[in-house]
Protein backbone atom coordinates (compact mmCIF):
# COMPACT_ATOMS: atom_id res chain seq x y z
CA UNK A 1 0.00 0.00 0.00
CA UNK A 2 1.08 3.51 -0.71
CA UNK A 3 1.13 6.07 2.26
CA UNK A 4 -2.18 6.95 1.93
CA UNK A 5 -5.43 5.13 0.70
CA UNK A 6 -8.46 6.30 -0.84
CA UNK A 7 -11.65 5.49 0.17
CA UNK A 8 -14.56 7.19 -1.75
CA UNK A 9 -18.35 6.74 -0.84
CA UNK A 10 -21.06 5.69 -3.36
CA UNK A 11 -23.81 5.51 -3.88
CA UNK A 12 -23.35 1.56 -5.42
CA UNK A 13 -20.07 -0.02 -4.65
CA UNK A 14 -20.71 -2.65 -7.17
CA UNK A 15 -21.25 -0.26 -10.02
CA UNK A 16 -18.63 2.18 -8.98
CA UNK A 17 -16.00 -0.73 -9.18
CA UNK A 18 -16.47 -1.63 -12.56
CA UNK A 19 -16.50 2.05 -13.34
CA UNK A 20 -13.06 2.18 -12.01
CA UNK A 21 -12.24 -0.95 -13.78
CA UNK A 22 -12.95 0.26 -17.14
CA UNK A 23 -11.91 3.83 -16.59
CA UNK A 24 -8.70 3.44 -14.89
CA UNK A 25 -7.77 -0.03 -15.31
CA UNK A 26 -8.35 -0.74 -11.20
CA UNK A 27 -7.83 -4.18 -10.53
CA UNK A 28 -10.36 -5.74 -7.75
CA UNK A 29 -8.15 -7.57 -4.98
CA UNK A 30 -11.07 -7.71 -2.13
CA UNK A 31 -14.75 -7.68 -1.63
CA UNK A 32 -16.49 -7.81 1.51
CA UNK A 33 -20.69 -8.72 1.05
CA UNK A 34 -22.91 -8.39 3.53
CA UNK A 35 -25.34 -11.68 4.88
CA UNK A 36 -28.17 -10.91 2.16
CA UNK A 37 -25.98 -10.03 -1.15
CA UNK A 38 -25.53 -6.62 -0.03
CA UNK A 39 -21.89 -5.50 -1.32
CA UNK A 40 -20.37 -3.57 1.60
CA UNK A 41 -16.86 -2.37 0.24
CA UNK A 42 -14.69 -3.16 -2.79
CA UNK A 43 -11.24 -2.77 -2.73
CA UNK A 44 -9.06 -2.14 -5.92
CA UNK A 45 -5.48 -1.62 -6.99
CA UNK A 46 -5.10 1.66 -8.98
CA UNK A 47 -1.26 1.52 -9.65
CA UNK A 48 0.11 1.14 -6.50
CA UNK A 49 -2.76 2.39 -4.57
CA UNK A 50 -5.79 1.32 -3.02
CA UNK A 51 -8.91 2.59 -3.46
CA UNK A 52 -11.85 1.53 -1.80
CA UNK A 53 -15.44 2.18 -2.72
CA UNK A 54 -18.21 1.34 -0.03
CA UNK A 55 -21.98 2.41 -0.12
CA UNK A 56 -23.37 5.28 1.80
CA UNK A 57 -24.38 4.68 5.31
CA UNK A 58 -26.06 8.33 6.79
CA UNK A 59 -26.04 7.37 10.29
CA UNK A 60 -22.46 6.84 10.12
CA UNK A 61 -21.23 9.73 8.64
CA UNK A 62 -20.82 7.64 5.33
CA UNK A 63 -22.21 10.54 2.31
CA UNK A 64 -21.87 10.73 -1.12
CA UNK A 65 -20.92 13.73 -3.30
CA UNK A 66 -24.42 14.12 -4.45
CA UNK A 67 -25.54 14.07 -0.57
CA UNK A 68 -23.36 16.88 -0.14
CA UNK A 69 -24.01 18.82 -3.25
CA UNK A 70 -20.56 18.50 -4.44
CA UNK A 71 -16.80 17.67 -2.72
CA UNK A 72 -14.12 20.00 -2.16
CA UNK A 73 -11.25 17.36 -2.96
CA UNK A 74 -9.55 16.31 -6.26
CA UNK A 75 -7.81 13.23 -6.64
CA UNK A 76 -4.58 13.66 -8.55
CA UNK A 77 -3.57 10.37 -10.67
CA UNK A 78 -0.11 10.63 -12.52
CA UNK A 79 -0.40 9.14 -16.56
CA UNK A 80 1.80 8.65 -19.23
CA UNK A 81 -0.75 9.57 -21.89
CA UNK A 82 -3.39 12.80 -20.43
CA UNK A 83 -5.50 12.57 -23.51
CA UNK A 84 -6.10 9.23 -23.52
CA UNK A 85 -6.37 8.78 -20.28
CA UNK A 86 -9.00 11.69 -19.89
CA UNK A 87 -10.58 10.05 -23.34
CA UNK A 88 -10.96 6.73 -21.60
CA UNK A 89 -12.61 8.22 -18.88
CA UNK A 90 -15.04 10.18 -20.57
CA UNK A 91 -16.19 7.10 -22.99
CA UNK A 92 -16.68 5.21 -19.44
CA UNK A 93 -19.37 8.23 -18.47
CA UNK A 94 -17.22 11.11 -16.49
CA UNK A 95 -17.77 14.56 -16.68
CA UNK A 96 -15.38 17.55 -17.72
CA UNK A 97 -14.99 19.44 -15.18
CA UNK A 98 -11.88 21.48 -16.61
CA UNK A 99 -10.48 20.39 -20.16
CA UNK A 100 -7.20 19.10 -21.18
CA UNK A 101 -4.66 21.82 -21.44
CA UNK A 102 -1.15 22.87 -20.57
CA UNK A 103 -0.43 24.09 -17.60
CA UNK A 104 1.66 26.92 -16.90
CA UNK A 105 3.67 24.55 -13.83
CA UNK A 106 4.79 22.12 -16.67
CA UNK A 107 2.07 19.74 -16.10
CA UNK A 108 -0.68 18.63 -19.09
CA UNK A 109 -4.02 18.19 -17.30
CA UNK A 110 -7.70 17.91 -17.22
CA UNK A 111 -10.11 17.10 -14.25
CA UNK A 112 -13.89 15.35 -14.85
CA UNK A 113 -16.38 13.89 -12.07
CA UNK A 114 -16.69 10.45 -12.15
CA UNK A 115 -20.11 9.08 -11.96
CA UNK A 116 -20.53 9.05 -8.58
CA UNK A 117 -19.59 12.63 -8.23
CA UNK A 118 -15.97 12.38 -7.32
CA UNK A 119 -13.32 14.84 -8.99
CA UNK A 120 -10.09 13.34 -10.45
CA UNK A 121 -7.16 15.20 -11.96
CA UNK A 122 -5.22 13.19 -14.50
CA UNK A 123 -1.51 14.82 -14.94
CA UNK A 124 1.23 14.33 -17.50
CA UNK A 125 4.55 16.35 -16.75
CA UNK A 126 5.60 17.44 -19.72
CA UNK A 127 7.94 19.85 -19.07
CA UNK A 128 10.01 21.27 -15.63
CA UNK A 129 9.17 24.80 -14.78
CA UNK A 130 11.21 26.77 -11.87
CA UNK A 131 9.79 28.02 -9.20
CA UNK A 132 10.46 31.47 -9.93
CA UNK A 133 8.54 31.20 -12.90
CA UNK A 134 5.52 29.15 -11.56
CA UNK A 135 5.08 31.83 -9.07
CA UNK A 136 5.10 34.60 -11.35
CA UNK A 137 2.75 32.95 -13.60
CA UNK A 138 0.19 32.14 -10.72
CA UNK A 139 0.52 35.57 -9.58
CA UNK A 140 -0.86 37.15 -13.18
CA UNK A 141 -3.31 34.20 -13.22
CA UNK A 142 -4.89 34.32 -9.68
CA UNK A 143 -3.87 38.06 -8.77
CA UNK A 144 -1.52 39.24 -6.08
CA UNK A 145 1.51 38.30 -5.32
CA UNK A 146 3.12 34.86 -4.85
CA UNK A 147 6.61 33.72 -4.00
CA UNK A 148 8.14 30.44 -5.11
Amino acid sequence: MTQIAIHLVVGDPDEAASWYAEAFGARETSRLTLPGGRTLTVELLLGDTVLAVAGEMPERGMRTPAALRGTPAALHVEVTDVDAASARALRAGATVFEPVHDAFWGDRTGQFLDPFGHRWALNQHVRDVPPEEIAERAAELFGGAATA
